[in-house]
């Protein structure tokens, strides 16, 4: 067991946490929390810390034969763990590593899974195709929230720019529920030159734009989509959003200016 927050493993994880440049040299990032260890693949995970508080909750569970949620949850745990392997530490040493005020217990290292945007429009050449464009997005509250409901809406994958939040920051990972595992994202670092891609490819571009004509209710997006999506205060740059095929305005009433971007994305999402 781990008992010093001077050990160089939990400094590790610690750097992971803070520092988006930890995590691209490193190539992985630290998911908090039992769900999502549970919905972590097997072949991305790396590493597992967990508390001893946890470990006795989960030995406790694999023991005997209680029926409710919270008990049958830690025995499926403790069969995972049984293949990732472990590390176990002091719960004073958990609360250091963790990212939040309050600890579950449970801390998995997963490998990064870097996407492509040119295989990804492979995979989808000839069939139905929906993608949500990202631009300068600071909030990673909004982007975990946009990620889940990417998933829940049936979009393909994220294009995003580069000087969009770190999709493998704590708070964007807690926001996704695990969609994280299962929603691929691409950083572009020519983020105009991938919509021309995008739109090459038959795609129809729409922006989400106070100068939009048609409400996204009226809008007939047809199979191959993208919808784009600016920062949380200044909305898309003039330049991004002139490659839109349409603008598309959310009506709203009152003395309201503007939405949430995830909710801005999600209206989109669903519509489209």
């Amino acid at each position: 067991m781990i008992t010093s927050t001077s050990n160089n493993n939990i400094k590790n994880i610690v750097q992971l946490n803070n520092s988006s440049k930890a995590r691209r040299e490193q190539n992985a990032f630290a998911a908090e929390g039992v769900k999502m260890f549970m919905e972590a693949p097997l072949p991305c995970i790396k590493e597992v810390y967990i508390s001893e508080g946890l470990l006795d909750k989960v030995n406790i569970a694999a023991r005997y034969d209680d029926k409710n949620d919270e008990a049958q949850l830690l025995k499926k745990c403790a069969l995972k763990l049984k293949e990732t392997g472990y590390t176990d530490v002091s719960d004073q040493v958990f609360k250091k590593m963790s990212d939040t005020l309050t600890p579950q217990g449970i801390l998995t290292v997963v490998m990064e899974k870097r996407h492509k945007l040119n295989e990804l429009l492979l995979s989808k050449d000839r069939s139905d195709i929906h993608v949500l464009i990202l631009e300068n997005l600071q909030d990673p509250g909004n982007l975990g929230t946009i990620i889940r409901t990417a998933e829940a809406a049936g979009y393909d994958f994220i294009l995003a720019n580069e000087g969009t939040v770190d999709m493998y920051n704590p708070k964007v990972i807690r926001s996704t529920m695990g969609s994280i595992y299962r929603v691929p994202v691409v950083y572009s670092g020519d983020l105009r030159g991938d919509i021309g891609r995008l739109k090459a490819k038959g795609v129809k571009v729409l922006a989400a734009h106070l100068k939009g004509t048609r409400s996204y209710r009226e809008v007939d997006a047809g199979s191959r989509t993208a919808v784009m999506i600016g920062n949380e205060g200044s909305g898309l740059s003039d330049e991004t959003a002139a490659l839109a095929d349409e603008y598309v305005k959310i009506p709203m009433k009152g003395e309201v200016e503007s939405l949430n971007a995830a909710v801005a994305a999600a209206l989109m999402m669903y519509s489209t």
